[in-house]
């Protein structure tokens, strides 16, 4: 029973990756701010990867934020700016918006500000390869 119980832990061992890497698959439609925060949390405290792939709207843009992010050049990011569902009020001054734009680097941020993509909640669609030739995000390998 000692060595049954030695290989099944052997075995789970073996087959547990190091590294488990996210993608933003699933996750693309966006959602609420504070649904999204946890897996950035978890994804910036363990270093593991982050696929920003596909279509990624709205509180998806948030991934941008964690520190091994890659976009692939065919993914589609989708701004608009945020809601505050309590004052009924939507733009660049909202709790969302701002903590959006917090997560995206400087230049992304003042792209986003100065040309008003984010005073509506009309998408502002931004292919992966502009974020990475112009943004200086990280381009995603193939594996």
């Amino acid at each position: 029973m000692k060595s049954l119980g030695l290989f099944l832990g052997a075995c789970a061992i073996v087959t547990t990756p190091a590294f488990a890497e996210g993608t933003s698959l699933g996750l693309g439609e966006g959602g609420r701010v504070v649904d999204f925060l946890p897996i950035m949390r978890q994804y910036n405290a363990s270093g593991e990867l982050f696929r920003i792939q596909g279509t990624c709207k709205s509180a998806c843009t948030l991934f941008l934020g964690i520190r091994n992010v890659c976009v692939e050049r065919s993914a589609t990011l989708m701004f608009h700016a945020g809601h505050d569902i309590k004052e009924n009020v939507t733009g660049p001054d909202t709790r969302a918006s701002r903590a959006a734009l917090y997560r995206y680097n400087e230049a992304l941020r003042q792209y986003l500000l100065e040309g008003h993509y984010i005073d509506t909640d009309e998408f502002h669609s931004m292919p992966g390869s502009v974020l990475i030739d112009r943004f200086g995000y990280n381009e995603c390998v193939k594996n």
